[in-house]
This record gives structure tokens, C-alpha cells and sequence, in this order.
């Protein structure tokens, strides 16, 4: 299923849902991170997106994808090393559930890694339901020559709070 086909089922789905998971399918990996035992982690994992959910792929012998079944994760992903002048940032949050991927979703991962850490890589899956998306993008196209300060001629009290305001609450909701 295309992510087209997955996003028309769903009339409710906003601009920055469409453009994180079209962010996302530009990128393999990323990050989940949970708790464990009341400490934070992070852990790498290969992602796919089907029917506008978050698919993972992690290594079972790492045990992580115990802490996270069930519980409220973050999965992020961007392109920071690409050395593109926009950098963007993706995060989906919401809970994870430990599922077994069909034939599609499986073929859809690609290969898996021979070993982890030294041993052999097993696989274990995890589907996130999003609660929240957050796309952020860094522009570094119109940089100013050297010597300039790059900053606007507006003084920071005269920029619009209104906007900032804006993205802040659409962020916490």
C-alpha cells in the first residue's frame, strides 16, 4: 500500500502527519527511545510506514523492544548527515505494540543486518500508533555572505509571537 493509498483512508490526517511520513520514507533508520526501568534510552531501528502507522525493526536479543511494547515511545528521524542545506526533522509519538508484519511489510524492510554487537541478528517488530508528529526543517540555503551577521533588521521583540504561539500549542495538543 502505497503512503497515499494509507493516508486517504484517514480524512483526519493533518499537513505535518502527510509531510513526516513522506520525510520519513526518505530515510531507513532512525530512533526510538522509552524508558527502561525508569531511565531514558535510545536505541536504533529500521523503519517502514504501512497504513500511516510506524513499523520497526529491531534486534531481539537487545531486549529493548520489551520496554517499549506497550508503552508511550518517540521514534525520530532525520537527515542530518545528508549535507543538504534543508535538514528536517521527524517524530512520531505514541505507543507501541509488538505485531508480526505481513509478507509485504516484510519485504518492504530489505535485508537484514548478519549480527548485532557481535551476535546474530533477530528480528522482532513493533507497530506505532501516532498520537503526536512533529516535522521540523532547517534551512541553510540563504546563508549570509561572511562577514554578515545573518540576523533580520527587525529587533526580536518586533517578529510575530502569533506564529510562534501557533506551532507551540499545535506541538503540545
Amino acid at each position: 500500500m502505497s503512503t497515499d493509498e494509507a493516508l486517504s483512508a484517514d480524512e483526519t490526517v493533518s499537513a505535518d502527519e502527510i509531510r513526516a511520513i513522506e520525510l520519513l520514507g526518505r530515510v531507513s533508520y532512525g530512533r526510538v527511545a522509552t524508558s527502561m526501568r525508569a531511565m531514558p534510552f535510545v536505541a536504533p531501528a529500521r523503519h517502514v510506514v504501512a497504513d500511516g502507522r510506524v513499523l520497526l525493526r529491531m534486534h531481539r536479543g537487545l531486549g529493548y523492544h520489551r520496554a517499549c511494547n506497550g508503552s508511550v515511545v518517540a521514534y525520530g528521524a532525520d537527515n542530518f548527515g545528508s549535507g543538504t542545506e534543508r535538514i528536517w526533522s521527524v517524530q512520531f509519538t505514541g505507543t507501541a505494540e509488538i505485531v508480526e508484519p505481513t509478507a509485504e511489510e516484510l519485504a518492504a524492510f530489505g535485508p537484514e543486518p548478519v549480527r548485532v554487537d557481535g551476535e546474530p541478528f533477530t528480528p522482532v517488530f513493533l507497530r506505532i500508533e501516532p498520537q503526536f508528529v512533529t516535522v521540523h526543517e532547517l534551512d541553510y540555503s540563504g546563508r549570509p555572505e561572511a562577514g554578515s551577521t545573518g540576523h533580520s533588521e527587525k529587533r526580536p521583540e518586533e517578529h510575530s509571537e502569533e506564529h510562534s504561539e501557533e506551532r507551540h500549542l499545535h506541538h503540545a495538543a
